[in-house]
C-alpha cells in the first residue's frame, strides 16, 4: 500500500493510518488544532463514524475566534468511534466515500469579519473531486493550511485516490525544493502569494504535471516563470470559496462556465451571484431571492456562452475623488517590476479626495528605488490609480492561508 502522508523526515502509509484509526475510541468533535496528520485523521474518522465534525479556521483572528459563539463545553466535546465492519483500507475508504449522514462544519470571516457557519454534507464538499486510474499515481504537494477550505478539498482529492501527501505549506523554499524532488511531487495547489514567494529561474521540476492556483486572483504574470520551473506542468485557475467549495476553474484568467451551471450563475453590477442550492448549509447567509452574492467582482467577456474575468474583491476598492481603484490591477503591474517580492496597495483617508492610494513593497533588490517603479506604472496606469507613496518593507503579512493579509 502506497504512502498516505509525509512530513519532516516521516512518512505515514495508509496501513499505518488505518492501524491508528481502528485503534482509536473518541475524536474531537470540533478540530482546532495545526497537526497536520491529526487533523486529517480526524477528518476520515468521522467519515468512517458518519458523524459531524466541526473544524475552525487557524487563520481567524481573535476577534473572530470569539463571535463564533462555541462554549466550552461544545470545544472539549468528543465524540466515541463506533467503527463497524472496516477490516482493511479499502473497507475504510468504502465507508468514508459513502458517509451520507456526514456533515463538515466550517467557520468563515467573510467580507465583513463576522464569522459565518458552514455546514457542507460529502457531495457538495467533494464536488470537485475526481476519481480514476489515471489520478491513482498522484503525488500531492499540500501547500495550504489543512483546517482550510481549499486544504481539505486537495486532501479529499488525495484520499479518494489513496494519493501520496506532501506537507509543503510554511516550509522554507528550500525545504519545499527538496520535498518535491524527494518525493517526485506530481500536483501542486498554492495561492498565487504561495507561487510568487516560490519563484526560482535556476530551479526546475520535471516531476510536476499539474500546477492548480487558487484563493486569490490569478497573476497571469506568474504563468511564465511557473512554466519555467514546472515544464511539464498544466497551470488551472480555480475559483472556490468556503460557502460554495469548487466551482470553475480555467487554463487562462477568462472562466467560461460550463452548460450544467448556466441557470445557476449570473453576473449583476460587476458581482458575481451564484445559485442559493450551490451553498453550504448557513443559518448565516443571507440570499437575495435565492442568490447568493459572493462579494467577487467580475468583467463580462462574452454572454453565450457566459465567460467572465475575476477582478478583485468588490469591499477591496479604494475611491479616489469618484473614481474606483481595485488593489489587485495595481499590484500584478508592481509585482511583475524586477527586484519586487511582492506589494500590497491600500487607500489613506484625504479630506479632498477622499482617499489616496499607497503602496507598501517587499524587495529582493535593494537597489530598486520608489522613481523606477513610478515611471513604470505611468505609462500602464490611469493617474489616480498610481500609489502617492511607496514604501518598503521588510515584510508583508500574510495569512496562515498563504494570502496577503489586508486587515
Amino acid at each position: 500500500m502506497s504512502l498516505f502522508y509525509s512530513e519532516a523526515g516521516r512518512s505515514i502509509s495508509y496501513v499505518t493510518l488505518f492501524k491508528d484509526i481502528v485503534k482509536q475510541k473518541q475524536y474531537p468533535y470540533v478540530v482546532r488544532h495545526l497537526d497536520y496528520y491529526s487533523v486529517f485523521k480526524d477528518i476520515i474518522i468521522s467519515m468512517a463514524d458518519n458523524k459531524e465534525l466541526v473544524i475552525i479556521d487557524s487563520d481567524l483572528s481573535e476577534e473572530e475566534y470569539k463571535n463564533i459563539g462555541l462554549d466550552e463545553s461544545i470545544l472539549q466535546k468528543s465524540v466515541e468511534i463506533e467503527l463497524k465492519n472496516i477490516k482493511d483500507v479499502n473497507d475504510l475508504l468504502n465507508c468514508v466515500m459513502n458517509a451520507d449522514k456526514w456533515g463538515l462544519t466550517l467557520f468563515t470571516s467573510g467580507t465583513t469579519g463576522v464569522s459565518k457557519r458552514i455546514t457542507h454534507n460529502l457531495k457538495s464538499i467533494t464536488k470537485a473531486v475526481k476519481v480514476s486510474e489515471q489520478n491513482s499515481q498522484d503525488v500531492w504537494g499540500f501547500a495550504y493550511n489543512p483546517t482550510h477550505i481549499a486544504g481539505i478539498q486537495v486532501f479529499f482529492q488525495a484520499l479518494f485516490n489513496l494519493n501520496h501527501i506532501v506537507r509543503l505549506f510554511q516550509l522554507p523554499k528550500s525545504e519545499i525544493f527538496s520535498a518535491i524532488s524527494n518525493h517526485q511531487v506530481t500536483n501542486l495547489s498554492a495561492t498565487p502569494t504561495f507561487y510568487r514567494l516560490l519563484i526560482d529561474p535556476k530551479s526546475s521540476f520535471p516531476s510536476l504535471k499539474r500546477i492548480t492556483s487558487g484563493g486569490e486572483k490569478f497573476d497571469e504574470n506568474l504563468r511564465v516563470p511557473l512554466q519555467r520551473m514546472f515544464p511539464n506542468a498544466k497551470i488551472l485557475n480555480v475559483y472556490a470559496s468556503t460557502e460554495i467549495g469548487t466551482l470553475f476553474a480555467s487554463e487562462g484568467e477568462i472562466f467560461t462556465v460550463k452548460q450544467h451551471l448556466q441557470n445557476f450563475v449570473k453576473v449583476v453590477d460587476e458581482e458575481l451571484y451564484v445559485a442559493g442550492e450551490f451553498v453550504g448549509k448557513s443559518e448565516d447567509i443571507k440570499l437575495v431571492d435565492g442568490w447568493f452574492k459572493t462579494g467577487d467582482r467580475v468583467e463580462i467577456i462574452a454572454l453565450d456562452p457566459l465567460r467572465i474575468r475575476f477582478l478583485g474583491r468588490v469591499n477591496e476598492s479604494i475611491n479616489v475623488g469618484g473614481y474606483k481603484v481595485f488593489p489587485t490591477e495595481v499590484e500584478e503591474l508592481i509585482n511583475s517590476i524586477p527586484g519586487v517580492k511582492r506589494s500590497l496597495v491600500y487607500g489613506k483617508k484625504n479630506s479632498v479626495l477622499g482617499n489616496i492610494v499607497l503602496c507598501d513593497v517587499e524587495r529582493n533588490d535593494n537597489s530598486l528605488t520608489e522613481p523606477q517603479i513610478l515611471e513604470f506604472l505611468r505609462d500602464k496606469l490611469q493617474p489616480f490609480k498610481i500609489p502617492r507613496i511607496i514604501r518598503f518593507v521588510d515584510e508583508i503579512e500574510t495569512t496562515r492561508t498563504g494570502k496577503i493579509s489586508r486587515k
